[in-house]
């Protein structure tokens, strides 16, 4: 397998990362997901992720299964490593990672780059209450998150996910051009 250009998506919660990135997929053939490996239950809240319990996650990251990983809002978080193995020089591989987690990813992969999506925050507001995986309290906490965490670096691309999802998924693929999309 070759080396493989890495993507990590990031936004704040109810931007539409992976609504976004199954998007880009659908759009572009060498654009690849990789499925994260999450504690909690297959699929919850709409993500297309790996389930496993925090027995499990702890026996892959101790056969250093996961290229990446880490904890946030209570939950853990792989990015396994043989969804990065692709056999096609032109692939770009999409991950959804949190914000807290580029530093490392940066010095995890070779050829990196964030496409960071934002929206407003009636946007994410709305988005939040209508997936109803957070109460009011902890939807207050992520917009209030949301407001102040901005992802800093030559290698950020920042996208708005606004408007319709075919107008975000032209600008991203545009701005993913230099970077081989």
């Amino acid at each position: 397998m070759m080396a493989v250009r890495v993507i990590g998506v990031v936004g704040p919660s109810g931007v539409g990362k992976d609504t976004v990135m199954e998007a880009l997929a659908a759009a572009d053939a060498r654009v690849r997901l990789v499925r994260r490996v999450i504690t909690r239950a297959a699929g919850a809240g709409g993500e297309n992720s790996v389930g496993a319990t925090e027995a499990e996650f702890d026996a892959f990251v101790a056969q250093d299964a996961f290229a990446l990983w880490w904890a946030a809002h209570g939950l853990l978080y792989g990015v396994p490593r043989d969804g990065l193995a692709v056999d096609d020089a032109d692939a770009v591989v999409l991950v959804n990672l949190s914000r807290s987690i580029l530093d490392k990813a940066r010095a995890a992969f070779d050829d990196f780059a964030v496409l960071s999506l934002t929206a407003d925050i009636p946007t994410l507001a709305a988005r939040l209450a209508a997936r109803g995986r957070e109460s009011a309290k902890e939807i207050e906490g992520r917009l209030e998150r949301a407001a102040s965490e901005q992802p800093q670096g030559a290698d950020v691309i920042e996208i708005s996910n606004d408007g319709a999802l075919e107008e975000t998924v032209a600008r991203a693929l545009a701005a993913l051009q230099p970077v081989r999309v």
